[in-house]
């Protein structure tokens, strides 16, 4: 019997995505590397590289062990309910590691994860709530695009700092071609940062999506 590596055993896929997530979120996206991330769990830089292939497989990694953390809505949940818990714990994994979303950019997040918690739930509760499979589809991926852009529009991990950035860049715009951003910065501001407006064009959507159900024989 072939003896199993030890350092493979260290670096498993769990390990690697949770010392990878944290490397993202306290020293930058940046910062992230299969050497660096070889240093923090004592394997080789090989090691890492056999079990993630490239940058794209890390990233998978990563958003799959977050995706396993999506909650299970009980059967029955009414639909509104349910699209704004699933949708809502989605932007909330999201906001909480900015770094990830930023090496991510574009690519899709197709991961059974992500799949089997996420889509296939919300898409069959979209069905069964009378919904045909292509307005369920067509739903789904307008709450999805608006939860991914919430939360990779600002840092909201330093919700301080992107109001600063903010300030500073709207207080250096000419007055007269931009007036309103000139004069209503307290105004302006405050809602870069503030959670509620994300879950208020939710709900805005959930309400917009009720016309496409239709009662079930």
């Amino acid at each position: 019997m072939p003896r199993r590596s030890t350092a493979l055993d260290q670096a498993t896929p769990e390990a690697i995505a949770v010392a990878a997530l944290r490397l993202l979120d306290e020293e930058g996206p940046a910062a992230l590397s299969f050497r660096a991330l070889a240093d923090r769990l004592g394997v080789s830089h090989a090691t890492v590289q056999r079990r993630c292939a490239d940058l794209a497989g890390l990233l998978d990694l990563c958003t799959e062990h977050l995706a396993a953390q999506l909650p299970d809505i009980p059967a029955g949940t009414d639909w509104a309910q349910a699209c704004e818990q699933r949708f809502g714990a989605l932007y909330r994994l999201l906001t909480a590691h900015p770094g990830l979303l930023v090496l991510r950019g574009g690519r899709p997040w197709l991961g059974r994860q992500l799949l089997a918690r996420l889509v296939e739930p919300a898409l069959a509760d979209s069905v069964a709530a009378g919904m045909t499979a292509a307005e369920a589809m067509t739903v789904y991926r307008r709450m999805y695009l608006l939860t991914l852009g919430s939360a990779a529009f600002v840092d909201h991990r330093d919700p301080a700092g992107a109001t600063a950035a903010s300030r500073a860049a709207l207080a250096a715009l000419d007055p007269e071609r931009f007036p309103v951003l000139s004069a209503g910065l307290a105004d302006v501001l405050p809602p870069l940062t503030d959670h509620e407006v994300y879950y208020g064009a939710l709900r805005q959507l959930i309400e917009a999506a009720r016309p496409a159900i239709r009662p079930t024989a």
